[in-house]
């Protein structure tokens, strides 16, 4: 719901009633994955995506007549109904859409988890999708509070717990309880869509590679960070995609972060400095921390004489083997851009479990299970 919240909570403010599917589960071949929203306004526009154009007439139609009745509906697409290939979803993917109609009533905490999420502070929101008399009703939980109209207590802190399980991980999800919370059971689906900051991309070295970087990084979601020593290259007018240029030395700002609190296992670094005076230090720590990915350009000349030198420094081979360097997919990358993309390639790859290979020369299933 990320990308429709900005223009769903808009157009409550203004007393519109607004209809929103949102996709709560996904099996085999989806496109999209749970989470993924879209919203329909009372002037007909369409706002967001819940399969990248497979059925969206098809929810946009269900959206359409939930906001009429007032009852929502939770629906599945896909190779499992008589229809699928009518609605589109020819992927061999199934994926189930909860489609509800969403005011200023029925959902008051709404500019709370605005203000929440612009201030880049985690939240939850969890939605009953299936109960014999509760869809419909939610909880919005925060790491110090909780708000909403779950009736029963025992499934509300149920809920409450698990909800702010799935927010530490950052994953968005659908749980199952007993009609009244209980932990084995069935009879009630909780989705619970996860809210939290941004993942961070820390590029150091203010070089024409880096402003790709912190292009295509934006571009994925990430808040960037363009880092370097040196003031007249680390400007932001070089760097106006990042969401802030610091001058410091690498190391320090890094251990800086990380003493902060502000870097996890998400968090990607990308060292485009080839200069063994910064990155050398700067990996020292990178290594160190529980990063998601920590890469370092240069030729394998570079490469190896950084390798050598981070050993004299007393890393680990353990250590050394959370460094992608050369850093990249072999894409043939020539110009700083085409760089950008093999390396974000990799960091896809890692993140996913991908092999990097054409998926013609594969088989199998092409998403994998996150």
């Amino acid at each position: 719901m990320r990308d429709v919240l900005t223009e769903l909570a808009r157009r409550v403010e203004a007393g519109e009633t607004v209809g929103v599917g949102t996709v709560v589960a996904t099996f085999s071949s989806a496109p999209r994955p749970p989470g993924a929203s879209m919203l329909v306004g009372a002037d007909q526009a369409v706002v967001g995506s819940v399969s990248g154009g497979c059925v969206e007439g098809a929810v946009y139609e269900l959206a359409r007549e939930v906001v009429a009745a007032r009852v929502p509906v939770l629906q599945r697409y896909g190779v499992s109904d008589d229809d699928a290939f009518a609605v589109g979803l020819t992927c061999g993917g199934i994926i189930d859409v909860y489609v509800e109609a969403i005011d200023r009533d029925g959902f008051p905490e709404l500019p709370d988890v605005v203000e929440t999420v612009r201030a880049e502070e985690p939240v939850a929101v969890a939605t009953v999708v299936e109960h014999p008399e509760w869809v419909g009703k939610r909880l919005v939980v925060w790491p110090d509070r909780v708000a909403g109209d779950v009736p029963s207590a025992r499934a509300r802190d149920a809920i409450t717990d698990d909800a702010r399980g799935l927010l530490a991980t950052g994953r968005s999800g659908t749980l199952h309880y007993g009609p009244d919370g209980q932990r084995r059971g069935e009879g009630m689906a909780v989705f619970v869509n996860s809210f939290e900051p941004p993942p961070r991309m820390l590029v150091f070295g203010a070089i024409d590679f880096a402003a790709a970087m912190a292009r295509l990084g934006a571009f994925l979601g990430y808040r960037v960070t363009v880092c370097d020593a040196r003031p007249v290259f680390a400007t932001r007018s070089r760097f106006p995609e990042a969401d802030e240029v610091v001058v410091d030395w690498p190391h320090r700002y890094l251990a800086g972060q990380a003493d902060a609190g502000k870097v996890d296992e998400r968090t990607v670094v990308a060292v485009l400095t080839h200069d063994p005076k910064f990155d050398v230090p700067l990996l020292e720590v990178a290594l160190r921390l529980k990063l998601g990915y920590v890469g370092a350009m240069g030729s394998r000349r570079t490469h190896d004489d950084r390798m050598r030198r981070l050993r004299e420094a007393g890393l680990t081979e353990g250590e050394l083997a959370g460094l992608a360097s050369p850093i990249g997919l072999d894409l043939g990358a020539r110009t700083p851009e085409e760089t950008a993309v093999s390396i974000a390639a990799e960091i896809i790859a890692l993140r996913w479990g991908g092999g990097g290979e054409r998926l013609t020369r594969t088989e199998g299933a092409i998403h994998r299970a996150g």
